[in-house]
């Protein structure tokens, strides 16, 4: 069956159709809110502030996951990153400490106090976020607090006037970011998909009209031979990167597991075969968003050296930093961005595999791998595999994410100024996001289908 006979099929269903119905009422009320400014920005200014803070890595990372929410300077602006940290933060800390260690062990209502603690963590981390992405997009859109005061003229904590309009804007900020939760958790109990997920996928769709708009009106190229190819290769890259995407993701290692046989009361159960499922890329983007937030702080702490003059060697040395760093350009910011997402994914995954303890669910079950003792052998065994897998995985996630760094290198190379705009319409941690979320909802969508005796759809 194909997929639109699958999704013709779910709308024939009144509770799948609801469903659905539900998920896009709400991705709708996110958009819109999306487009509401924050409370206190000047209206004259607010139209100039997504052309001042484009190229800074941070703030692309952040109107990205935001879905244009911060070059809107929308209630939305913070997105659901907050969230997001608060998770990388929690998962990073379970087996560190022992109180979150054992509440995973509990099971479902170990796992909901879990979330409980991310909510609680999440927002005094907005509020952080919200102070310094302000002044974050003041930096980048005029030099430190002068830019802020562009943008938000009662902005600071010093007069009662400033204290009531930052409290103001930051209160603003954090109930967004709650609110966005709060809709992707809709999403998950009532609609289709996992919610948070389709809360990002919406923004970086949102994103890629405008995208294919500046390859086809935009005026950077010298001639419509060089638009017409900067076309091919948007769709080339697209295609071929999807592809791959879909690949790793899917690519499993799975390792056989035997059963001894057990008994149980009267009843003998004979030993049974089945495996281990190791993915290839375990990490998902998660290294990703690590190495575009570590990039970032370079370039914000370049700006604070910075003069008028500019004759100074540490001011030189700052301008280079933030021009490198800051505005994603130079060989030097590819590279080092290159090995960050390689080191980070190895780093993630080595922790996730820990949290799940393979070695020891497989001996409370009686379970081996033929040829490896249970235990430490079966531990050290499956940790070798998963480094050995995950070297594709890293080599994959960092190629990826620096495809926008090569297409601005054969630009330079080529002299075909806009090239690079190729990669820049869903950059490769973009298709990473769309391409996940889709396969994923598409998942859940056969297996409704499959639950009502319907055909499915996903080969």
């Amino acid at each position: 069956m194909s997929v639109f006979q699958g999704i013709r099929d779910a709308f024939s269903l009144p509770d799948l159709r609801r469903r659905i119905l539900f998920t896009v009422g709400i991705l709708i009320i996110y958009r819109l809110l999306a487009n509401i400014p924050i409370p206190g920005v000047d209206p004259l200014q607010l139209s100039s502030i997504a052309d001042a803070v484009s190229g800074n890595a941070l703030i692309d990372t952040l109107d990205l996951l935001s879905g244009g929410a911060v070059s809107n300077f929308s209630v939305m602006a913070m997105g659901v990153y907050p969230y997001i940290t608060a998770s990388i933060i929690i998962q990073l800390l379970t087996p560190i400490v022992p109180y979150l260690e054992e509440l995973q062990q509990e099971g479902e209502s170990g796992r909901n106090r879990i979330n409980k603690i991310t909510y609680y963590m999440t927002v005094p981390l907005a509020l952080v976020q919200a102070i310094g992405q302000v002044n974050l997009i003041g930096i980048s859109y005029g030099g430190g607090t002068e830019g802020v005061s562009r943008i938000i003229p009662n902005w600071g904590f010093g007069s009662g006037t400033e204290i009531l309009t930052t409290v103001t804007i930051l209160a603003c900020m954090t109930a967004g970011t709650m609110f966005a939760i709060w809709l992707g958790e809709r999403i998950t109990e009532d609609g289709i998909g996992q919610g948070v997920s389709l809360i990002i996928f919406s923004g970086i769709v949102t994103g890629i009209p405008q995208g294919i708009f500046n390859i086809l009106i935009g005026p950077d190229f010298q001639s419509t031979g060089v638009r017409w190819l900067t076309i091919l290769f948007f769709v080339l890259l697209t295609v071929g990167v999807t592809y791959l995407i879909v690949k790793i993701n899917e690519g499993q290692r799975r390792i056989p597991v035997q059963y001894g046989r057990r008994v149980r009361g009267r009843k003998t159960y004979q030993g049974q075969s089945s495996y281990v499922p190791l993915k290839v890329n375990t990490a998902g983007m998660i290294p990703i968003i690590f190495a575009q937030s570590l990039l970032a702080f370079p370039g914000l702490l370049a700006s604070l050296f910075q003069t008028e003059e500019g004759t100074q060697w540490y001011s030189q040395a700052a301008e280079w930093v933030g021009t490198s760093f800051g505005m994603q350009q130079g060989w030097v910011y590819w590279i080092v961005y290159f090995l960050l997402v390689f080191v980070f994914t190895f780093f993630y995954t080595d922790v996730m595999v820990k949290q799940q303890k393979m070695h020891e669910n497989l001996q409370r079950n009686g379970g081996f791998i033929p040829g490896i003792r249970p235990g430490a052998r079966t531990e050290s065994y499956i940790r070798r595999v998963v480094r050995r897998i995950t070297f594709v995985g890293a080599l994959f996630l960092a190629g990826v994410a620096v495809i926008p760094g090569i297409m601005q290198l054969v630009a330079n190379l080529t002299g075909l100024g806009g090239l690079d705009l190729s990669a820049r319409v869903v950059d490769g941690s973009g298709l990473i996001i769309v391409v996940g979320v889709v396969v994923d909802t598409m998942r859940q969508l056969e297996s409704q289908l499959l639950m009502r005796n319907y055909e499915g759809f996903i080969s």
